[in-house]
């Protein structure tokens, strides 16, 4: 018997040699270029024929596509030009509601998003070079491990960071319990500074994996030339930026995109500071009555213009210069020697980050998750574990988290099995038309923010239309899930894309030859090549949407609430324990999902599927 971790093998060596009949076949065939072109666009011709069932599956792929990626979109978009053209006002064409969301309060939330975008960019895009330099340039013992800090950012949302140093600094909060006045860090941190700080954390990771990959090509010759020519260290570093510019300027750009766009900031320390920006407005409007969807779909107009601006920006700093620094003649790059005061000043520099980045927010969650009555004026407050009982006991507290988790389980899987298709096609097909255009709608998913996804779902599938089909998605559990699912599936396209582009066709072209069909040449070869990449995505699509707060925020059914609008139904009613001991179990219950889903790998996956991937000594 012939074991499912051994068939790679065998395939890949059929794919090597091809069988006596496949070069039968290749022999009555010309070689010529044109030729072959000629005899791919007839097997194609001959596999549609002979499969009915594909043209049928590839047009309800991009009717899906169409429905949950661009439709809503667009439909929202449109009403800021043409309210009358959706019963949203008597105008076809005006320009009002840019009118009202470029005066007043509003233009003022609009600058104040702009300057924290800007400020959050550089701090965050200087902290997260520094940091690479430290990483993949330094010996500096236990430096591997500031990369799994990274990560745990990345999966951590920007609300839950803002949340814990709330609980920390706030009047009646975990300081002022336990003696300690906090009264000038709590003017420090809510406002535009404590904004800012939040912000940077969380586009930190961003920038890092931008500017890290950009970094491990760059060979250590140029560093040598410049120390030849008498440089020192000032000298290295700027041109190391400036072959590093590519880089470096996606990192602006991604920062700046993910701050001006963000809305757990904005729902959380911005709003209890009283400090406007774009993106908290966006979801007044939509959450007001009555609703001025109008007046919403310019603001996310602005938006959008903002992070354009700032992406050509990144076009035009790049245009005209080469940055091609790999070939043959690259040296692999030297790890710098710290001695040891340097190496206690940069320990010292990474601990401190890591106590701004996360171990202050924990702190403030868990302790505060163990005070029981915590921002309350009257009573005594007990340190016990109340909290989580209550949560754990209580269904108004306890069902959000099992509701998020089945929710993030039912969109994670679909958003791999849709991911998978999308990164195959613009693997295979990315210079065709269907390719490109996929690509295209993939890529400006990617850069609208979530607000503008939730209050365009509001809009289009709240329209009098669906009430004469008889279709009635809006308020409904499955409306929140198609939406989890396409604010899900651009950034799982992305993860996947490159494991996608890997996979030969000739080992499964080889598997038909030796008589397998379409779907077991799928799940006996592609799916062991790609199991790791896919359980990563799915774990990380499922962390994502447990957390996720601005679709819940808009979308979520009356009755059910997920988990992030839970916390914030429990914290709005001055349930500060309650809600804490909610976030402190989400984050957990996230974590344990992860560990067990790798876990699980390591000790029931067949072999083969583990061992692809992974370096031999």
């Amino acid at each position: 018997m012939v074991r499912l971790d051994d068939q790679v093998t065998i395939v890949t060596d059929a794919a090597r040699q091809p069988s006596p009949a496949e070069q039968g076949a290749r022999a009555l065939v010309p070689a010529e270029p044109a030729a072959r072109g000629i005899r791919h666009s007839i097997l194609a011709v001959a596999a549609g024929a002979l499969r009915p069932g594909r043209g049928l599956a590839f047009s309800a792929f991009w009717l899906l596509i169409i429905a949950i990626l661009v439709v809503p979109i667009l439909l929202f978009l449109a009403v800021a030009f043409s309210p009358a053209l959706l019963d949203q006002g008597p105008q076809w064409f005006t320009l009002s509601a840019f009118q009202q969301a470029l005066n007043g309060q509003l233009l003022t939330a609009f600058i104040n998003s702009t300057v924290i975008g800007v400020v959050t960019a550089v701090v965050g895009t200087a902290v997260a070079f520094w940091l690479a330099w430290v990483v993949q340039r330094t010996d500096l013992p236990g430096r591997r491990l500031w990369t799994g800090v990274v990560f745990a950012l990345l999966l951590t949302p920007s609300y839950l960071i803002a949340l814990g140093w709330m609980r920390l600094l706030e009047p009646n909060g975990v300081l002022q319990l336990l003696g300690v006045t906090a009264t000038w860090p709590r003017d420090v941190m809510y406002g535009p500074v404590g904004i800012v700080v939040v912000l940077t954390v969380k586009g930190i990771p961003f920038a890092y994996l931008a500017i890290s990959n950009a970094l491990r090509g760059l060979g250590h010759e140029f560093e040598d030339a410049v120390r030849v020519h008498g440089g020192g260290p000032v000298a290295r570093i700027r041109v190391v930026v400036a072959l590093l510019s590519p880089g470096v300027w996606a990192a602006l750009a991604i920062v700046f995109a993910e701050s001006i766009s963000d809305f757990g900031v904005a729902s959380t320390l911005a709003n209890d500071s009283h400090f406007l920006v774009a993106t908290y407005s966006l979801y007044m409007a939509v959450d007001s009555f009555p609703v001025q969807f109008p007046v919403a779909s310019a603001i996310s107009w602005v938006l959008l213009v903002l992070i354009v601006l700032a992406l050509i920006a990144q076009s035009r700093a790049l245009r005209g210069r080469s940055f091609r620094v790999l070939s043959g003649r690259s040296r692999p790059a030297r790890l710098e020697h710290v001695g040891p005061l340097r190496g206690a000043g940069l320990l010292l520099a990474l601990v401190v980050f890591l106590a701004i980045a996360l171990g202050v927010p924990a702190f403030g969650a868990v302790s505060a998750s163990l005070i029981d009555g915590l921002g309350s004026l009257a009573g005594s407050h007990h340190w016990d574990f109340s909290n989580y009982r209550r949560v754990l006991t209580s269904p108004s507290l306890g069902h959000p988290l099992m509701y998020s988790a089945w929710l993030a389980a039912v969109t994670a899987t679909v958003a791999i099995v849709l991911a998978v298709v999308c990164a195959r096609m613009l693997a295979t097909s990315g210079a065709k038309l269907s390719g490109r255009l996929l690509d295209f709608v993939l890529l400006a998913a990617v850069a609208l923010p979530g607000i503008v996804f939730a209050a365009g779902y509001i809009f289009a599938y709240n329209l009098p239309f669906w009430g004469t089909l008889h279709v009635q998605l809006y308020g409904t559990t499955t409306l929140l899930a198609i939406a989890y699912l396409a604010t899900a599936l651009p950034s799982t396209t992305r993860v996947l894309m490159g494991t996608m582009s890997q996979v030969q066709e000739s080992m499964i072209e080889a598997s038909r030859v030796h008589g397998r069909t379409s779907g077991r040449a799928w799940l006996s070869i592609v799916i062991p090549l790609i199991a790791r990449p896919l359980l990563s995505a799915w774990l990380l699509t499922y962390a994502a949407t447990l957390l996720e707060l601005p679709v819940s925020q808009l979308l979520s059914p009356a009755g059910k609430e997920p988990i992030s609008v839970g916390i914030e139904t429990a914290l709005s009613k001055y349930d500060y324990g309650g809600g804490t001991a909610m976030q402190v179990l989400a984050i957990a219950f996230a974590l344990i999902v992860v560990c067990v889903g790798f876990g699980a790998f390591r000790l029931f996956a067949p072999a083969g599927w583990r061992r692809i991937g992974r370096a031999s000594r």
